[in-house]
């Protein structure tokens, strides 16, 4: 299989469009427009009965002591865990792509409805419903996508990787409020096969180059 996208290209950075939040000088980060990127995929094997689409930051540090702290860094050694930014499933076989904006159009405090979503698929959540947990204005449960918003003091630029995966099933067997992790652990045994394009984003001033 392969993956492209006409948002960005593999390896790239992912503009401020496709992200959750933009760098603002005077209050470190706003809100960015936190569009969808468009992608496409192609090569699905024979007998692929429906695609999930994920995309993660396997770059998210693991303790949060440090995080948009004035005076302080996140320290590049730390150990990163992943964090998901879409969780889209029982995309149907006949479907090659999707577009730009098509199932997020801007951040929606409290988070976007679903599962439900356009072309018969489920979205899961996405872990700014974690993130958010304790934020009486913006806590809730986040659908679909949400996109890049990493530390303005990281010392790393983090890695967002969307990955299509061809499936065997019609329907994956996950139901309710379900996430990226369940999501991995219910495709096991049921991909036929996968194709994944990497995009980069920052929001540290030190590494906007």
């Amino acid at each position: 299989m392969q993956l492209s996208s006409s948002s960005f290209s593999d390896g790239q950075k992912i503009p401020g469009d496709y992200a959750f939040c933009i760098p603002d000088p005077a209050h470190h980060v706003c809100l960015g427009r936190n569009l969808n990127p468009q992608l496409t995929w192609s090569d699905a094997p024979a007998g692929t009965r429906s695609f999930v689409v994920i995309c993660h930051d396997p770059d998210v540090p693991s303790k949060g002591d440090d995080v948009n702290q004035e005076g302080r860094t996140v320290p590049a050694a730390l150990p990163r865990v992943d964090f998901f930014h879409w969780v889209l499933v029982d995309l149907p076989a006949s479907l090659t792509s999707l577009k730009e904006g098509e199932f997020s159009g801007g951040v929606t405090p409290r988070g976007k409805s679903g599962p439900q979503a356009a072309h018969g698929a489920r979205q899961g959540v996405n872990n700014y419903t974690d993130w958010f947990a304790g934020d009486n204005d913006m806590r809730g449960d986040y659908y679909g996508f949400d996109g890049p918003c990493p530390p303005w003091n990281d010392e790393i630029v983090h890695r967002y990787v969307f990955t299509v995966f061809a499936l065997d099933i019609d329907k994956l067997p996950v139901d309710g409020k379900f996430g990226g992790p369940e999501v991995r652990a219910a495709m096991q045994g049921h991909i036929l096969a996968q194709a994944s394009l990497t995009g980069t984003y920052t929001l540290n001033p030190q590494l906007q180059k």
